[in-house]
């Protein structure tokens, strides 16, 4: 694939409803796409850094800056034998992962559309329809919690997120365990606890969890294996994970049970292939997770989430779950729990390049 272009687009969306974890809030995301053109094709990947550094060091101007003075310059009029190794053109970048996913799936896009292939069949899964969950933010009371459950449960959503913090936690989801004892939950920290919590956190151990999704440091590996040793429910790592090496020593250490793998954070689809196998070989759970894409991003998710390891439903939600108008058609739709791989080559959904170019705050083209 001889690369003969590259664009960016900075696209603000409006979210239909506020989405707060326990790090922040937001009611819009600049949505950050990359193109890829190449041997008359165009692929399409997202960057899911958000606006300000929350949840990574990465942001929109930080990816946008890694973007255009140090990734498209190394990639633009190169030619790739294939996807997989951009890593090869970039061994002078480290870290910004975010950044560099950005480009790499949407090279991955590229070639499976050249080659007349779906981008679940290029990456090595299958044409199955994928087990989605819905992840619900802070609510500011019980009331509003249990209306938003019973309403997902009832669209057929076959598991429950709730994003949890001190002062909201146990008490709403013991509230929430009564009315729906049956109802697969999850609860996400958002590394709002640290190990001098551990009294309190096993008390989430009679909740009957799924799991409690990244309770400790963003970049911590040892505290969550400590935690791990002195509670029952299962431990899922999220924002510790950003590369195969850091799951690697995840497993070693015990750090969690389950894996929550989010393709734009550890760089695309080559480290997420990696870190799937690897938890395979280990019998660990995978299942992907959301990053308040775009139907872009949504794509490239469900395309991963069709490998065979991703086990539990992930936060892949209908388009409609966030956003008022996506930016591609169709928009993904939800049909008796599960999201269908779309039919067509690459991504298999049409971006709206007219909607996507005239909302659009920032273009550039290199190349």
């Amino acid at each position: 694939m001889k690369i003969d272009r590259i664009e960016l687009f900075l696209v603000p969306l409006r979210l239909r409803e506020r989405f707060e974890i326990s790090s922040g809030w937001r009611d819009e995301r600049m949505i950050l796409l990359v193109t890829v053109h190449g041997e008359g094709e165009t692929g399409w990947g997202e960057c899911v850094a958000a606006e300000d550094p929350s949840y990574s060091y990465e942001t929109t101007e930080t990816a946008w800056h890694l973007l255009r003075d140090f990734i498209s310059p190394r990639v633009v009029k190169h030619e790739l034998a294939a996807a997989d190794q951009l890593p090869k053109l970039l061994t002078s970048v480290r870290g910004h992962a975010m950044a560099v996913a950005g480009v790499e799936m949407a090279l991955w896009d590229l070639q499976a559309r050249l080659a007349g292939r779906s981008l679940a069949e290029e990456v090595g899964g299958a044409r199955r329809p994928v087990d989605v969950g819905v992840s619900i933010g802070l609510q500011p009371d019980d009331g509003t919690l249990l209306k938003k459950v019973e309403g997902y449960v009832a669209e057929g959503y076959k598991r429950v997120k709730m994003k949890i913090k001190p002062g909201r936690d146990v008490e709403m989801l013991r509230l929430v365990r009564r009315e729906f004892p049956d109802l697969p939950i999850l609860a996400d920290a958002n590394s709002a606890y640290t190990l001098s919590d551990v009294d309190h956190l096993r008390a989430f151990d009679e909740l009957d969890l799924m799991m409690i999704e990244q309770p400790l440091a963003h970049d911590d590996l040892l505290d969550h294996a400590r935690l791990a040793e002195q509670i029952t429910t299962p431990i899922c790592l999220d924002e510790s994970i950003v590369s195969l090496r850091s799951a690697v020593l995840a497993l070693e250490l015990g750090a969690c049970r389950i894996i929550n793998l989010k393709p734009g954070r550890v760089g695309g689809f080559g480290p997420s292939r990696a870190i799937h196998d690897l938890c395979v070989a280990h019998e660990i759970p995978v299942w992907c997770g959301g990053m308040l894409e775009s139907g872009i991003g949504r794509a490239h998710n469900v395309a991963l989430a069709s490998l065979p390891g991703f086990t539990l439903p992930g936060d892949i939600s209908a388009s409609r779950r966030y956003w008022h108008e996506d930016l591609v058609e169709p928009e993904f739709e939800m049909v008796e729990g599960t999201l269908c791989l779309p039919p067509g080559p690459g991504i298999g959904v049409t971006p709206r390049i007219d909607r996507i170019s005239s909302l659009a705050l920032r273009h550039e083209t290199f190349g």
